[in-house]
């Protein structure tokens, strides 16, 4: 965790079809072959961060607020790191979930 983020800090993540079959969106960086799921302090800054994510056509999005200890052990099985973004699409810090035991 981060000195922000704590086991019961609310953050913000894009759900991809919010109702039925959701899914938390996650992102790969083809470059350094890193998956990772994008997540904001504030429902405006994912908002505004969610336009710079790439997303499948076709798709309905939505912003949603998730429990940071929920999402943790859901980024660890998946192999996923997890991005701190800002507004901008900028990543302010990865944090690397612990794993699941």
């Amino acid at each position: 965790m981060t000195e922000t983020i704590t086991a019961t800090t609310w953050v913000y993540v894009l759900i991809q079809n919010p109702g039925s079959d959701e899914q938390i969106v996650g992102q790969h960086d083809s470059k350094d072959d890193i998956s990772y799921i994008p997540i904001f302090l504030s429902k405006e800054a994912a908002a505004q961060g969610s336009l710079h994510m790439v997303k499948e056509k076709g798709q309905k999005y939505e912003v949603q607020a998730i429990i940071y200890e929920d999402l943790e052990p859901f980024a660890a099985k998946g192999g996923f790191i997890l991005f701190v973004v800002d507004e901008e699409g900028r990543v302010m810090e990865q944090v690397v979930p612990k794993p699941v035991s």
